[in-house]
């Protein structure tokens, strides 16, 4: 097998051989005992299996594939939790890992009192019940959510040793099922004179962004489902607002009310934070879009690999733009690139999941991946991001990422 790129990157096209073998990067902390059972007469088939439950939960084997939460003691529902990314496969995050992000807690709602108003700059101010949203007609899409701050460490002047769910593990890709917003801004009669619309939630903080109500109109919509089941509270329930493609925080959660207005609000959620400050003094603000982005989330730090052998790079990539076109990846430090394999389904703001075929001949190498999406936007190298935005900044960080690995196999992060 000839290489097509430097530090032997193989033809993409290798995957959809039949029969191709390769070798995968591991978890460090492994499995123990598992060589004591007898493969011939384990104890399962000895005698009969657990009842039926009433609702499925994962295998006790895999009780570390867990989010990782970073609370804050005041007040304590305050904080994130990530999605390992390293942990998963295919491009769904299963409703239970899906990252939070809460400010004042996670309320426990009881549906048959939440009420969803529309008002202000409309024709008919409304007022619908869960029941009744349940009703209208629904849709279905694959879309990520992003927060804004995810990946925000690789701002910092040394790069940052964690797995990639703890630090890129604030984003996550559902099927959200749930009512047009427009068909329910439509039912309500929009002024001429309305531009804006100010989204609130049902926590304790009323939590509330300003948002563009073109975009709103456009493919925003009411979310009752996640991945075919109700939205589970800590991602919303029983309402949560979905604005394809923008930062996390405007897809607000346990939403309450859209205030349709002629102006944004500007509160603390798009002025002290989520505004970025720029080297020229000047400031970023409304940066709703989640420009392309990937990673690398096998081989990467957290996993080891055992000896030089044809492996097969995995990562995720997604574009707040639409789709990804094309993912390229370099073993060389970006010397040189090849095109991955981008797997099938490749949707609009939507996980896609990558694939490399790749020959490591177990000296010193440094993996990296490029995302490119449909409007042509490149997902930039970090040192070109640090010089347009500064360090000032927290927010929308989306720069290529560089995994070193070294000759015994271990894997680290590196600016490269």
């Amino acid at each position: 097998m000839k290489p097509v790129a430097g530090g032997g990157l193989l033809d993409r096209r290798l995957l959809l051989k039949s029969g191709l073998v390769l070798a995968t990067a591991q978890s460090v902390s492994t499995s123990v005992g598992a060589d004591e059972v007898d493969p011939s007469d384990p104890p399962w088939q000895r005698k009969t299996g657990g009842p039926f439950t009433t609702y499925g939960t994962p295998s006790p084997f895999e009780k570390y594939v867990i989010r990782n939460i970073g609370g804050n003691r005041t007040p304590a529902g305050d904080g994130v939790s990530w999605t390992p990314l390293e942990d998963l496969e295919g491009i769904i995050t299963p409703s239970g890992l899906h990252f939070e992000r809460h400010h004042d807690g996670v309320p426990a709602i009881d549906p048959a009192l939440h009420r969803l108003v529309i008002h202000g700059l409309v024709r008919q101010p409304l007022e619908f019940t869960v029941e009744s949203l349940l009703r209208y007609p629904m849709q279905s899409r694959f879309l990520f959510i992003e927060c804004g701050g995810n990946s925000n460490a690789g701002w910092h002047e040394e790069p940052i040793q964690r797995p990639v769910g703890a630090f890129h593990g604030l984003v996550s890709c559902s099927e959200w099922t749930g009512v047009p917003l427009a068909i329910l801004l439509n039912e309500a009669g929009i002024d001429a004179g309305a531009s804006w619309v100010i989204a609130e939630g049902a926590d304790a903080g009323l939590l509330n962004v300003s948002l563009p109500l073109s975009k709103l109109v456009d493919d925003a919509m009411v979310a009752l489902y996640q991945n075919g089941e109700r939205i589970r509270p800590e991602n919303g329930y029983p309402l949560r607002l979905i604005v394809p493609g923008w930062e996390g925080i405007t897809s607000v959660k346990w939403l309450r009310r859209l205030h349709v207005t002629d102006t944004p609000s500007m509160t603390r959620n798009e002025t002290a934070k989520y505004t970025e400050l720029l080297p020229s003094g000047k400031a970023r603000m409304f940066t709703f879009v989640m420009d392309a982005k990937s990673l690398i989330t096998s081989p990467s730090p957290g996993q080891k690999m055992y000896g030089a052998d044809t492996y097969e790079i995995r990562g995720l990539a997604w574009s707040g733009r639409g789709r990804i076109a094309k993912v390229d990846v370099s073993a060389d430090g970006g010397k040189s690139w090849a095109e991955a394999h981008l797997q099938d389904p490749v949707l609009p703001q939507c996980f896609t999941r990558f694939r490399m075929p790749w020959a490591w001949n177990g000296k010193p190498a440094v993996l990296k991946s490029r995302a490119t999406d449909e409007t042509g936007y490149v997902q930039p190298e970090r040192e070109v991001l640090v010089k347009e935005r500064g360090r000032d900044g927290y927010f929308h960080y989306n720069a290529i990422v560089s995994w070193a690995v070294d000759e015994d196999g271990e894997i680290t992060h590196v600016y490269a």
